[in-house]
């Protein structure tokens, strides 16, 4: 049976608005594309919440959900509501703050990594809940983070964090570090933000897709091989990660 308590859940979106979300896919798969993939993930990431089962979840959008968002926040039976602060550090404060009040945990996501898992999301609350860490840490390729979990939080942990830069993981543990505050980390996830990610997509089955396509026969130079030679670099990548966090 399991003891632990459940964690509130806040999944974090935009609106996707043809032309406004995914701009750097927009050259690769188009406007219009590039908001289905994101609608696409948000729908991939809102299963995989209900899958675990280990809490209430919010979905967050930014800016004002539309119909495409809503239709899916009903779909899920889940409450949708607008992110609220000048900044991704702050809208994320403001969340978790919020459901602190009522819940001894919770954990923001995004919606750009379609590969988390419901053990995933089961392995934070129990490193949060059994473990004793203030802070779980879901650690993406570019540099961020996917997931943060929290039993409290502080607004120096999301101040001038250099948001959409390949620093915010490294700052933001040290932050942690500063406060002291014990925290733990995931297993390495891929974001899908830049046309080379789109590959990926391959190893998800329900947005397998939007993945670009391999030629026949690719040469030495040509984008696939290179593709090719960046997922085993990254799978060695993971490994390292994983072995070191085991």
């Amino acid at each position: 049976v399991d003891s632990l308590p459940p964690i509130s859940i806040n999944v974090f979106t935009r609106a996707p608005e043809p032309g406004r979300v995914k701009t750097r896919l927009i050259p690769e798969i188009g406007a219009r594309r590039a908001a289905d993939l994101l609608l696409g993930m948000t729908r991939v990431t809102l299963t995989r919440v209900r899958e675990a089962d280990i809490g209430p979840a919010t979905l967050w959008c930014t800016p004002a959900p539309n119909d495409a968002l809503r239709a899916l926040a009903e779909e899920f039976g889940m409450s949708i509501r607008v992110q609220h602060g000048e900044d991704l550090g702050e809208r994320m404060h403001y969340a978790l703050r919020s459901a602190l009040v009522e819940h001894a945990g919770a954990m923001v996501l995004g919606t750009d990594c379609p590969f988390i898992s419901r053990e995933d999301l089961g392995r934070a609350r129990t490193l949060l809940f059994e473990h004793d860490h203030q802070v779980v840490l879901g650690p993406a390729f570019d540099g961020g983070y996917y997931l943060l979990a929290a039993r409290r939080v502080d607004t120096t942990i999301f101040a001038e964090v250099p948001w959409g830069g390949g620093e915010v993981l490294n700052r933001t543990r040290q932050r942690l570090d500063a406060k002291g505050w014990r925290f733990a980390e995931l297993d390495l996830r891929h974001d899908i933000d830049r046309p080379e990610d789109l590959l990926l997509l391959r190893e998800v089955s329900e947005l397998a897709h939007f993945a670009a396509r391999d030629p026949v026969d690719p040469g030495p130079g040509s984008p696939a091989s290179s593709n090719s030679r960046l997922l085993r670099t990254q799978k060695n990548t993971v490994k390292q990660h994983n072995k070191k966090n085991t």
